[in-house]
């Protein structure tokens, strides 16, 4: 493959101070980077846009625990992508194989081997599923809160690119009721009318906890949670005994101006309910993964599960989608064809 000399990327020009919007990036024009050895030079295909990529402005950016997340003023944005290896010397991967990375947002990207994953495109029937944010919606479901038959579970941020798909997997793992919450009622409808969700909790029209008894009047077995604040202590005042929440992600925090805002929870509800809260973390899963892609492979090929996404074209859209994207304006994943 002859290769081009300059590439496009998308660096941060400026950290956030309040909304974020397109000027707070620039798309550049650099030299397309050189492999050395054990290393691997990528043509980026397809790349994912998702809320939690949000630049945050942190006073202690230590006592986050999640660099991956971070990004200072004039670096390039990074982000789950797939490509087609170009070069690899001294590696086993051969030109054209498929891979999954991290470092999406430029055409061309230059990793070590070990941060690079082979993608077998048979394992699920649309390759673009590859960047799902299923694996964390499937950890969460089965290994967070361990839903099973009979369980109504409550899935806050239930049209984002991870809530669109839990809600679905709590379904087939046995739940009776699914109850979800979002920011509009166009994408409520979508949830009941297209995700399986029997009921939707309105954020920003009126009380959370008011809204959601009147959606699980006998209270919840499950939370899912992606937001935590509110929405949390809603779950924890409809909570059964022996609830089980499983925590995946904290927009409520990573969206504002405080991203280790902490969320005010009783104690004494969790001690007299038995009510179980775990967090939970891909990075500490990857032995699920096989039984994950099966799974959802599964799922996608009987109908069972859908995988909502918008695509769109060209690498100068990916700043854009992701305003959007933190202005809740999408269901489902956001994907960037370059």
């Amino acid at each position: 493959m002859s290769l081009p000399a300059t590439h496009r990327e998308v660096r941060l020009a400026a950290l956030p101070d309040g909304e974020l919007t397109p000027g707070h990036f620039e798309v550049v024009t650099a030299p397309v980077p050189t492999p050395g050895p054990g290393q691997v030079l990528v043509r980026n295909r397809l790349m994912s846009v998702a809320a939690v990529m949000r630049p945050l402005t942190l006073a202690d950016p230590d006592a986050f625990g999640l660099p991956q997340l971070l990004h200072k003023a004039g670096e390039v944005m990074r982000g789950a992508a797939l490509g087609e290896v170009v070069r690899a010397p001294g590696t086993d991967l051969a030109p054209g194989t498929l891979v999954r990375h991290r470092a999406g947002w430029r055409e061309y990207a230059v990793l070590n081997a070990p941060e690079v994953s082979p993608v077998d495109p048979d394992v699920l029937p649309d390759p673009a599923a590859h960047l799902s944010q299923g694996f964390t919606a499937w950890l969460g479901v089965v290994r967070g809160a361990g839903v099973r038959r009979g369980d109504t579970v409550f899935v806050t941020g239930a049209a984002g690119g991870v809530g669109s798909l839990a809600g679905q997997f709590a379904r087939l793992h046995g739940a009776e009721r699914v109850i979800g919450s979002t920011g509009s009622r166009h994408k409520a409808d979508r949830l009941t009318r297209e995700l399986g969700y029997d009921a939707v909790v309105l954020r920003g029209a009126g009380s959370i906890e008011e809204r959601l008894r009147t959606a699980a009047p006998d209270g919840i077995d499950v939370l899912f949670d992606t937001v935590g604040g509110e929405q949390l202590r809603a779950a924890l005042a409809l909570a059964r005994r022996n609830a089980r929440f499983a925590l995946v992600g904290a927009l409520a925090a990573q969206l504002s101006d405080d991203a280790l805002a902490p969320t005010a929870i009783s104690t004494l509800a969790l001690i007299t309910r038995s009510v179980t809260l775990r967090g939970i973390s891909a990075v500490d899963h990857q032995d699920a993964m096989p039984a994950y892609l099966s799974e959802f492979g599964r799922a996608l090929r009987e109908g069972a599960l859908t995988y909502p996404y918008t695509r769109l074209t060209g690498i100068e859209q990916a700043p854009g989608a992701l305003c959007e994207l933190v202005a809740g304006r999408h269901l489902g994943a956001v994907l960037v064809e370059l």
